[in-house]
């Protein structure tokens, strides 16, 4: 790329605004269509689509991964495809209520990085709820299964995420909370 000498800062600056963008834009249209080719003409497509791109298959691999775990309606423009890649491997309700904040804060990929980091870290460190008194030290864990419609499953999702939760723990805290009240 070559530049006029005269070329104003303001230009200038366009120029790597676009360039962004581009680069931006580029990382999701090669796994759009990557993920096309596998789906219409087989796996072998990675093979042609080294050859074509001249990227390594493992680069194809990774913005096909994320790719798939965001629908095309679920994409933020306002953020980077880096932006997506760092909360691919949370539930889709998590990755929602992340880039949400990532897009309100205007955070760069990297504080998106820490604030995720920090906030699975927390969920770590939190202990869980005082045992009730009958149940202190055996360390018994008994699974509950709950029937819900899509529907449900996915407004519990949300509200989790809003708390930065996984759905069963949050479920958890909803039910020691509703539990301390009775008692």
């Amino acid at each position: 790329m070559a530049f006029p000498p005269d070329l104003s800062q303001r230009s200038w600056e366009r120029i790597g605004a676009g360039l962004r963008e581009f680069t931006n834009s580029s990382a999701w249209w090669l796994a759009d269509w990557l993920i096309f080719g596998e789906s219409a003409y087989g796996l072998r497509r990675y093979r042609e689509a080294i050859d074509r791109t001249g990227l390594d298959y493992q680069t194809l691999r990774n913005y096909a991964w994320v790719a798939r775990r965001f629908e095309q309606h679920r994409r933020r423009a306002g953020l980077s495809f880096a932006h997506h890649a760092e909360v691919t491997r949370l539930s889709p309700p998590e990755q929602d209520y992340w880039l949400r904040n990532a897009e309100q804060r205007k955070w760069s990929r990297n504080e998106l990085r820490r604030a995720v980091r920090a906030g699975l870290a927390e969920q770590r460190e939190t202990p869980g709820p005082a045992e009730p008194a009958g149940d202190k030290g055996r360390g018994k864990v008994t699974t509950l299964t709950i029937e819900l419609s899509a529907g449900q499953l996915d407004y519990y999702a949300r509200a989790a995420a809003a708390h930065g939760l996984p759905v069963d723990k949050w479920v958890t805290q909803v039910l020691d909370a509703a539990d301390r009240r009775i008692a």
